[in-house]
Protein backbone atom coordinates (compact mmCIF):
# COMPACT_ATOMS: atom_id res chain seq x y z
CA UNK A 1 0.00 0.00 0.00
CA UNK A 2 1.63 3.34 -0.77
CA UNK A 3 2.17 6.29 1.47
CA UNK A 4 -1.28 7.84 0.24
CA UNK A 5 -3.47 5.41 0.30
CA UNK A 6 -2.23 4.26 3.71
CA UNK A 7 -3.06 7.82 4.97
CA UNK A 8 -6.55 8.24 3.30
CA UNK A 9 -7.07 4.59 4.90
CA UNK A 10 -6.17 6.01 8.52
CA UNK A 11 -8.61 9.75 7.07
CA UNK A 12 -11.43 7.00 6.61
CA UNK A 13 -11.20 4.56 9.58
CA UNK A 14 -11.01 7.72 11.79
CA UNK A 15 -14.06 9.21 10.50
CA UNK A 16 -16.15 5.70 10.54
CA UNK A 17 -14.97 5.70 14.01
CA UNK A 18 -16.30 9.17 15.06
CA UNK A 19 -19.46 8.87 13.54
CA UNK A 20 -20.08 5.54 15.10
CA UNK A 21 -20.00 2.96 12.87
CA UNK A 22 -17.97 -0.09 13.97
CA UNK A 23 -15.02 -1.11 12.25
CA UNK A 24 -12.37 -4.12 12.90
CA UNK A 25 -9.04 -4.24 11.71
CA UNK A 26 -7.59 -7.94 11.37
CA UNK A 27 -6.21 -10.34 8.63
CA UNK A 28 -8.55 -11.29 6.29
CA UNK A 29 -8.12 -14.73 4.76
CA UNK A 30 -9.87 -16.36 1.58
CA UNK A 31 -12.03 -14.52 -0.85
CA UNK A 32 -14.02 -10.97 0.24
CA UNK A 33 -16.64 -8.80 -1.94
CA UNK A 34 -13.86 -6.49 -2.15
CA UNK A 35 -9.97 -6.82 -1.74
CA UNK A 36 -9.45 -6.13 1.83
CA UNK A 37 -12.93 -5.79 3.36
CA UNK A 38 -16.04 -7.59 4.49
CA UNK A 39 -19.07 -7.40 6.83
CA UNK A 40 -19.22 -9.70 10.14
CA UNK A 41 -22.27 -9.36 12.40
CA UNK A 42 -23.00 -5.20 11.87
CA UNK A 43 -19.22 -4.13 11.36
CA UNK A 44 -16.77 -3.58 8.87
CA UNK A 45 -13.65 -5.82 8.92
CA UNK A 46 -10.55 -4.25 6.81
CA UNK A 47 -7.36 -5.67 6.15
CA UNK A 48 -5.57 -2.42 5.20
CA UNK A 49 -3.05 -4.76 3.51
CA UNK A 50 -5.52 -6.20 1.05
CA UNK A 51 -7.03 -2.78 0.76
CA UNK A 52 -6.93 -2.07 -2.66
CA UNK A 53 -8.62 1.18 -2.84
CA UNK A 54 -9.67 3.01 0.27
CA UNK A 55 -12.26 4.53 -0.92
CA UNK A 56 -13.96 1.33 -1.47
CA UNK A 57 -13.75 1.07 2.39
CA UNK A 58 -16.00 4.15 2.47
CA UNK A 59 -18.42 3.42 -0.03
CA UNK A 60 -19.30 0.32 1.93
CA UNK A 61 -19.40 2.27 4.91
CA UNK A 62 -22.25 4.33 2.88
CA UNK A 63 -23.67 0.93 2.33
CA UNK A 64 -24.31 0.31 6.16
CA UNK A 65 -24.71 4.12 7.06
CA UNK A 66 -27.95 4.44 5.14
CA UNK A 67 -29.49 1.23 6.53
CA UNK A 68 -31.77 1.05 9.28
CA UNK A 69 -30.26 -0.11 12.84
CA UNK A 70 -31.30 -3.22 12.63
CA UNK A 71 -30.29 -3.80 8.93
CA UNK A 72 -26.88 -2.26 9.76
CA UNK A 73 -26.65 -4.86 12.79
CA UNK A 74 -27.44 -7.95 11.04
CA UNK A 75 -25.52 -7.44 8.01
CA UNK A 76 -23.11 -10.06 7.03
CA UNK A 77 -20.70 -10.55 4.01
CA UNK A 78 -21.30 -6.93 1.85
CA UNK A 79 -23.55 -4.21 2.23
CA UNK A 80 -25.75 -4.27 -1.48
CA UNK A 81 -29.06 -2.35 -1.90
CA UNK A 82 -29.61 1.63 -1.70
CA UNK A 83 -26.78 1.99 -4.36
CA UNK A 84 -27.76 5.73 -5.34
CA UNK A 85 -28.11 6.25 -1.17
CA UNK A 86 -24.73 4.80 -0.84
CA UNK A 87 -23.24 7.13 -3.46
CA UNK A 88 -24.25 10.36 -2.36
CA UNK A 89 -23.49 9.66 0.98
CA UNK A 90 -19.89 8.50 0.35
CA UNK A 91 -19.47 11.64 -1.72
CA UNK A 92 -20.24 14.18 1.25
CA UNK A 93 -18.28 12.04 3.23
CA UNK A 94 -15.42 11.97 1.30
CA UNK A 95 -15.87 15.83 1.79
CA UNK A 96 -16.43 15.87 4.79
CA UNK A 97 -13.04 13.64 5.64
CA UNK A 98 -10.96 16.55 3.22
CA UNK A 99 -10.64 13.23 -0.19
CA UNK A 100 -10.61 13.70 -3.22
CA UNK A 101 -13.90 11.96 -4.44
CA UNK A 102 -11.60 10.53 -7.10
CA UNK A 103 -10.56 8.03 -4.08
CA UNK A 104 -13.79 6.65 -4.00
CA UNK A 105 -14.71 7.03 -7.36
CA UNK A 106 -11.86 5.79 -9.10
CA UNK A 107 -11.33 4.39 -12.28
CA UNK A 108 -11.82 1.15 -11.15
CA UNK A 109 -15.05 0.88 -10.06
CA UNK A 110 -18.73 1.83 -10.87
CA UNK A 111 -18.35 -0.05 -14.28
CA UNK A 112 -15.57 3.09 -14.88
CA UNK A 113 -17.70 5.32 -14.35
CA UNK A 114 -16.38 7.02 -11.24
CA UNK A 115 -15.71 10.15 -12.66
CA UNK A 116 -18.81 10.33 -14.69
CA UNK A 117 -20.26 10.69 -10.51
CA UNK A 118 -17.97 13.00 -9.77
CA UNK A 119 -18.70 15.23 -12.59
CA UNK A 120 -22.34 15.14 -11.57
CA UNK A 121 -21.65 15.80 -8.36
CA UNK A 122 -19.32 18.72 -8.92
CA UNK A 123 -22.11 20.18 -11.33
CA UNK A 124 -24.95 19.96 -8.76
CA UNK A 125 -26.60 16.90 -10.28
CA UNK A 126 -27.06 14.88 -6.60
CA UNK A 127 -28.05 11.52 -7.27
CA UNK A 128 -29.25 9.59 -4.35
CA UNK A 129 -29.89 12.77 -2.21
CA UNK A 130 -33.55 12.75 -1.91
CA UNK A 131 -33.34 9.40 -0.48
CA UNK A 132 -30.82 10.92 2.06
CA UNK A 133 -33.81 13.60 2.52
CA UNK A 134 -36.36 11.58 3.06
CA UNK A 135 -34.60 9.75 5.20
CA UNK A 136 -33.87 12.56 7.69
CA UNK A 137 -30.03 12.83 6.88
CA UNK A 138 -29.29 16.18 5.22
CA UNK A 139 -31.59 18.54 3.03
CA UNK A 140 -31.43 19.70 -0.66
CA UNK A 141 -31.79 23.46 0.14
CA UNK A 142 -32.68 25.69 2.41
CA UNK A 143 -36.09 25.08 4.23
CA UNK A 144 -38.37 28.24 4.55
CA UNK A 145 -39.84 29.41 7.72
CA UNK A 146 -37.52 27.35 9.45
CA UNK A 147 -36.66 28.36 13.40
CA UNK A 148 -33.85 27.80 15.52
CA UNK A 149 -30.23 26.37 13.45
CA UNK A 150 -30.26 26.09 10.32
CA UNK A 151 -30.37 22.53 8.48
CA UNK A 152 -27.85 20.84 6.91
CA UNK A 153 -27.94 21.36 3.31
CA UNK A 154 -25.97 18.70 0.73
CA UNK A 155 -22.86 17.48 1.27
CA UNK A 156 -23.14 18.24 4.39
CA UNK A 157 -25.34 15.90 6.66
CA UNK A 158 -27.24 16.50 9.66
CA UNK A 159 -26.64 12.97 10.68
CA UNK A 160 -24.30 10.54 9.07
CA UNK A 161 -26.45 7.22 10.19
CA UNK A 162 -29.97 6.26 9.28
CA UNK A 163 -31.61 6.30 12.77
Amino acid sequence: MSVAAGQETAAILAFLERIGLTVQQEPLVGKTFLPGVTIRSGALVVDADRLLYPGDLLHEAGHMAVMSPEERASCEGDATGDEMAAIAWSYAAALEIGLDPRVVFHDHGYRSGGANIVENFLQGRYIGVPILRWRGMTHERAVEGGSGSEPAIYPKMQHWLRT
